[in-house]
């Protein structure tokens, strides 16, 4: 324990790092989730095609083949920046595929006859789908979206182990690679307190919005 408050300033930065990833990976992923499950159930073709090649392409992945493309195969298509962005870029393509899905299992669950009834009074596709359909199915997505969320918030120690650096896998790799710390104490205690600390206020967050939701329902 005494390692871990030896290195506390460490931690905080590392932590502070490790949110900010999530919190712009949470801001990309959700957004182009719901746009490429609007795709998967829209009624042109192409569109359907795009959003199951989407699904199906980062769905059977692994993440750190998806982190390893962004890192070193966009710089060699010419595009190049920080490996902060691209592991925040590869996080958003992973986690918007789960948010498709869980997205689409909700879109599904609203009887077709509210489409229906959107249709006969003059709302397009479109139109249907984001003043009708989208308000009730996110309120029957909140537990499988919950899961998603904080499966990513977790994957977030794969993009810091990645080479982005300065968040608390980093942290916790740089104390016991070089400065010769325990792993134990360092990643059973400074690492995983560190990710607790987001995990579960969030997990809390989703339950007392689950409550409300199914209040409202």
């Amino acid at each position: 324990m005494s390692d871990v408050l030896e290195n506390i300033d460490l931690f905080v930065d590392g932590y502070l790092t490790s949110l900010k990833i999530i919190l712009w990976a949470l801001a990309g992923s959700l957004p182009l989730g719901v746009l490429i499950a609007a795709c998967r159930v829209s009624p042109i073709p192409p569109l359907r095609a795009f959003g199951t090649f989407w699904v199906t392409t980062f769905r059977n992945t692994p993440l750190t083949v998806v982190l390893f493309f962004c890192a070193f195969g966009l710089p060699e298509l010419g595009i190049n920046n920080s490996f902060f962005f691209f592991g925040v870029l590869g996080l958003v393509l992973y986690t918007s595929a789960f948010v498709c899905e869980a997205v689409r299992s909700g879109i599904n669950s609203v009887p077709a006859g509210q489409a229906e009834a959107a249709r006969s009074i003059g709302l397009d596709f479109s139109q249907g789908l984001r003043f009708v359909v989208l308000p009730q199915a996110l309120r029957t997505v909140v537990p499988p979206l919950g899961s998603v969320l904080i499966a990513m918030f977790k994957n977030s120690a794969v993009v810091g182990a990645f080479g982005v650096g300065g968040d608390l896998w980093s942290t916790g790799l740089g104390l016991t690679s070089a400065q010769g710390y325990p792993a134990l104490t360092i990643f059973g205690i400074g690492v995983a307190v560190g990710f607790l600390c987001i995990t579960l206020p969030a997990g809390a967050l989703l339950q007392v919005l689950e409550r409300r939701v199914a209040i409202a329902r």
